[in-house]
C-alpha cells in the first residue's frame, strides 16, 4: 500500500491549479523531486529531503537550488529552462504562478518529447553514429569553456575521489543480499581502492593538466534530447562535489549507459569521438575505473528506490532490476 500523497502534490494534479488549465498532468518520481508533466510544460517541485548528500528540507533552500538547476542547466541547454516559479496558496487553493503566500517553488521548462531522448531512441535502434559524434563534440566544446579555478581543481585530488567511492561502498552496505551480493560488493571495492592507490600519480596529472572542470555531472542517456539540435538537461545542482570532476569521469558515465543499452560500438564511437574534439587520449587510461565508479553510482541510486515511501511497488520492483543489472556492469569493468 502506497502512501497518500502530500497535499501539495494533489492539488498540483488539478489542471486548475496551473496558468494554462492543461489537458493532461502526469506525475513522475525521482528520490529528490516531484515532477509534473503537463502538455507544454514541466514542473519540478523539489521534496524536503535530506539525503545526506542533498539537503532541501527548508523552503529557502529548494529555492535557492531551483535558481541553481536553473543557471547550471542553461550552459547546455538554454531554450528549456524558463525559470523558477512560485506555487501560492489562498482562498482559491494552490496554485502554480497565482496570487497569495508563496508556500513552494518549482522549476519550469519546456515539455520535450519522450521520444526524442536518447534512451528511447537506442531501444528503437534509431541512434546513429552522427548523432553520437554530435554529442561528443558538443560535449567537448562544452568541458573546453568549463569552468575551472584553483577550488573545482581540488575536487581531483585523491581525498575526494576516494571520498567519492567510499561513500558509494558505505551508502550501498545494506543492499548486500537484495540488489548486489557481498562477492560482488567486495570485489569491486577492492579494485576501486587498489587503482586509487597505484595511480596516484595519473590522477595528480590529470589536475595539473587541468582536466578537472564544472561539469553537468550526471550524464547518462535520459538527459539527452535530439530535439531542435542537442539538449542535454538535468545535471546536478544539489552538491557542487559531484558536478566538479575530471572530464574522464563524465565522459565514462555515457560510455558506459551505452554499454548498460547493448550498445558497446556506440560508446566505442562516442569516445573516440570525444577524444578527437578534445585531443584528450590520456583519459582513456581512467575510462574503465570511472565507467566502474558511475554503474556503482546509478546502481546506488536505483537501490535508494527501495526506501522511498512515495514509490508504488511495481516501481520497486523494477528499481530492483535496473539496480542488479548496474551493480553487474560495474564488476564487468574490474
Amino acid at each position: 500500500m502506497m502512501p497518500q500523497l502530500p497535499e501539495l502534490v494533489q492539488a498540483l494534479l488539478n489542471p486548475q491549479a496551473y496558468p494554462d488549465t492543461p489537458q493532461r498532468i502526469e506525475l513522475i518520481q525521482t528520490q529528490m523531486s516531484f515532477v509534473f508533466v503537463t502538455d507544454d510544460y514541466v514542473y519540478k517541485v523539489k521534496k524536503p529531503v535530506n539525503l545526506g548528500y542533498l539537503d532541501y528540507t527548508t523552503q529557502e533552500k529548494r529555492q535557492f537550488y531551483c535558481q541553481r538547476e536553473v543557471e547550471l542547466n542553461r550552459r547546455l541547454c538554454p531554450e528549456v529552462y524558463l525559470g523558477v516559479v512560485p506555487i501560492t496558496q489562498d482562498k482559491g487553493g494552490i496554485l502554480v504562478e497565482g496570487q497569495g503566500k508563496v508556500i513552494e517553488h518549482a522549476v519550469k521548462m519546456r515539455h520535450l518529447p519522450q521520444e526524442a531522448m536518447m534512451d528511447v531512441l537506442l531501444a528503437n535502434n534509431r541512434v546513429s553514429l552522427e548523432m553520437i559524434t554530435s554529442v561528443a563534440q558538443k560535449l567537448a566544446e562544452f568541458h573546453q569553456k568549463a569552468e575551472t579555478n584553483t577550488n573545482i581543481t581540488a575536487f581531483g585530488n585523491l581525498d575526494t575521489i576516494k571520498q567519492n567511492t567510499e561513500e558509494n561502498f558505505i551508502q550501498t552496505k545494506k543492499y548486500i543480499g537484495n540488489t548486489i551480493s557481498q562477492e560482488r560488493y567486495q570485489h569491486t571495492k577492492d579494485y576501486t581502492d587498489s587503482f586509487i592507490e597505484e595511480n596516484a600519480s595519473l590522477f595528480h596529472k590529470r589536475i595539473t593538466q587541468g582536466r578537472i572542470k564544472d561539469c553537468h555531472g550526471d550524464l547518462h542517456t535520459a538527459h539527452i534530447c535530439f530535439s531542435n539540435g542537442i539538449c542535454i538537461y538535468d545535471c546536478i545542482e544539489f552538491n557542487d562535489r559531484f558536478r566538479y570532476c575530471d572530464v574522464a569521469s563524465e565522459v565514462a558515465f555515457l560510455a558506459m549507459d551505452l554499454d548498460h543499452h547493448g550498445r558497446a560500438d556506440l560508446s566505442r564511437n562516442f569516445i573516440s569521438a570525444y577524444v578527437a574534439s578534445s585531443q584528450d587520449s590520456e583519459l582513456l587510461k581512467l575510462l574503465d575505473f570511472y565507467k566502474c565508479y558511475r554503474a556503482y553510482v546509478r546502481g546506488k541510486v536505483e537501490s535508494f528506490k527501495l526506501d522511498d515511501p512515495y514509490i508504488s511497488k511495481e516501481e520497486k520492483e523494477r528499481a530492483l532490476t535496473v539496480a542488479k543489472r548496474y551493480f553487474e556492469l560495474a564488476e564487468s569493468y574490474v
